[in-house]
């Protein structure tokens, strides 16, 4: 049988390949502490539940392909609180903010196209590119320089006459790097100078650590039809499984033609669509309380990283993500090692080796992200494992 050539180019999770290798290391009665994986342990606002549990229509029908009025009127409620303009008719709602930017790819992207993306970046960003039949620009950034990358000569550097768009994460996954507006205001420029869209992917707008005031690129009104806004109610309220996300643009040509693929997948789940509009009712004082957690864990891991021998990574300063290089030849044989052979008292650990976060060939091979969304005690402990791992890996290797 024969497979398209698009699906040929896609490529499997790195941070779920190792999958086999847990389910062996736990039925030898290893624990495993799991920094591989964006999945908060913060408690989902139960607001979210009760808007589910007090559903009592007869029927669970379909939502509008758009997404539910008093959700976009609750997504652009936000959006008004920081200082960013839209109209309801700019918002479409979406399953995650995954959805969003296969639709957002789909729209703009044609064979031979390219998409410049800052690496490392988010790995599904290549399946989402590879399934247009496009293909991925890096721009390369080092772990001695904090994974910054906004300089207009080493953006403009990338444009080709098949350049569509700039996609960027900020603040950043798997780096935790976060945009100044003075940034983003650059990076606008480019794009409008060169006609290009900028796809901003802001799910972690909330979590910044530098006491920066949170952003958006939306925040710019000239350059508004190249903007386009990736969100979620997964990171922001700790609800991955929800998978309700928004896509934002002020590109009306584009909207309506990403309304063709809303379309064509029906709707957004009515239900998740109902506890998403319940959790927009969540005060300020929520994110506060997260942010300062996060801090926190952000502040263990980093300052551990910090004080092992040949471990070399910036401070992230937003996210839940640190992304830095080991005194390892392959951090992907490291972790397999990690989960076969080595344990700490019958206990190890998970992270995401960073090749695949790479587009460059050969780039990445020593550095992993860990996610830091497990609690203060064990974080504390998975950065002791890791740092008698090295060891024993280094004598293990000589």
């Amino acid at each position: 049988m024969k497979f398209s050539s698009k699906v040929l180019q896609c490529q499997f999770s790195p941070i779920r390949k190792f999958y086999p290798y847990t389910v062996k290391a736990e039925k030898q009665g290893k624990k495993i502490y799991y920094m591989n994986i964006g999945q908060p342990d913060i408690k989902t606002p139960p607001e979210f539940f009760d808007a589910i549990h007090n559903f009592c229509d007869p029927v669970l029908e379909y939502a509008p392909s758009a997404g539910i009025p008093d959700l976009i009127r609750a997504v652009r409620n936000y959006y008004r609180n920081i200082g960013v303009g839209i109209k309801s008719d700019d918002i479409l709602i979406t399953n995650g903010g995954s959805e969003a930017l296969l639709f957002t790819m789909m729209a703009i992207l044609d064979e031979g196209d390219e998409v410049i993306i800052p690496e490392p970046y988010y790995p599904s960003y290549s399946t989402f590119v590879a399934a247009t039949g496009a293909s991925v620009v890096p721009i390369p950034t080092t772990a001695e320089e904090g994974y910054h990358y906004a300089d207009r000569a080493r953006i403009e550097a990338k444009i080709t006459p098949r350049t569509r768009a700039i996609l960027i994460t900020n603040p950043g996954n798997p780096t935790g790097t976060v945009l100044s507006l003075d940034e983003l205001r650059m990076i606008l420029d480019v794009a409008i100078q060169h006609q290009l869209f900028v796809v901003a992917d802001e799910v972690y707008r909330e979590f910044i650590y530098n006491d920066s005031p949170m952003s958006s690129i939306g925040i710019f009104e000239d350059g508004a039809e190249h903007v386009v806004i990736i969100d979620s109610v997964s990171k922001r309220f700790s609800a991955c499984g929800a998978r309700v996300g928004a896509l934002i643009t002020r590109n009306r040509e584009l909207r309506e033609h990403i309304m063709k693929f809303c379309q064509a997948r029906l709707s957004v789940p009515t239900l998740d669509q109902l506890g998403a509009i319940a959790l927009y009712s969540v005060g300020p004082e929520y994110f506060a309380t997260v942010r300062e957690e996060y801090r926190a864990r952000r502040d263990i891991v980093y300052q551990k990283l910090q004080q092992m021998e040949g471990v070399v990574c910036g401070e992230p300063q937003g996210a839940f993500y640190v992304t830095c290089r080991l005194p390892v030849s392959d951090a992907e044989q490291f972790q397999i090692w990690l989960l076969t052979e080595f344990d700490d008292n019958g206990e190890t650990l998970m992270f995401a080796p960073a090749k695949s976060f790479y587009a460059t060939p050969g780039k990445g091979l020593s550095e992993i992200r860990i996610s830091y969304v497990l609690n203060r005690s064990a974080l504390e402990r998975s950065m002791e494992i890791l740092e008698k791992a090295l060891l024993a890996y280094k004598a293990h290797q000589e």
